[in-house]
């Protein structure tokens, strides 16, 4: 009886998740007709630039998430929601902790970058094509910097991938 019931339930959820799912082009989905953007999509380069003009120089602030102000883990926080929508962790700590460590030989627009900054400070950005990341300066608000910016390069600590 069990058994018959758990088939009867399984069948019931799967005739009721009959949306048609198709590829698109441009690596898209299409879901019953109507475009879908994928993660990658959103997290992508002309995106990450369309966010920095909106943000451009807004003050460094910490523990900020407006345009009043925010801190680097806040800005990389604030355009993920933006951009893409689920809640990453708000601290550099925490989002030493997502996706893959990779080379930095191996970047590409959208991934993470950490810096070690003093003896246990730590900075955040988003790189961009051109070696260049978007972050939030204590100076100069939000900007994009090169990574080879005699501050920036020493400091490099690794770059991870969401």
């Amino acid at each position: 009886m069990y058994k018959i019931c758990v088939i009867a339930l399984v069948g019931l959820i799967m005739s009721g998740c009959s949306a048609r799912i198709e590829q698109t082009a441009g690596n898209g989905i299409a879901v019953d007709g109507y475009s879908v953007m994928t993660d990658a999509q959103r997290w992508n380069e002309a995106r990450l630039l369309q966010f920095h003009q909106q943000w451009q120089g807004t003050p460094y602030r910490l523990g900020g998430l407006t345009k009043k102000g925010l801190d680097c883990s806040g800005l990389v926080y604030v355009a993920y929601q933006d951009l893409v929508g689920p809640s990453i962790p708000r601290t550099v700590q925490g989002q030493t902790s997502l996706g893959i460590r990779i080379a930095k030989s191996d970047l590409q627009s959208g991934d993470l970058v950490f810096f070690k900054t003093t003896g246990s400070g730590r900075h955040v950005g988003v790189y961009l094509s051109g070696n260049r990341f978007l972050h939030v300066s204590t100076k100069k608000g939000v900007i994009i910097s090169s990574m080879d910016n005699v501050y920036w390069k020493p400091r490099y600590w690794f770059a991870s991938r969401i």
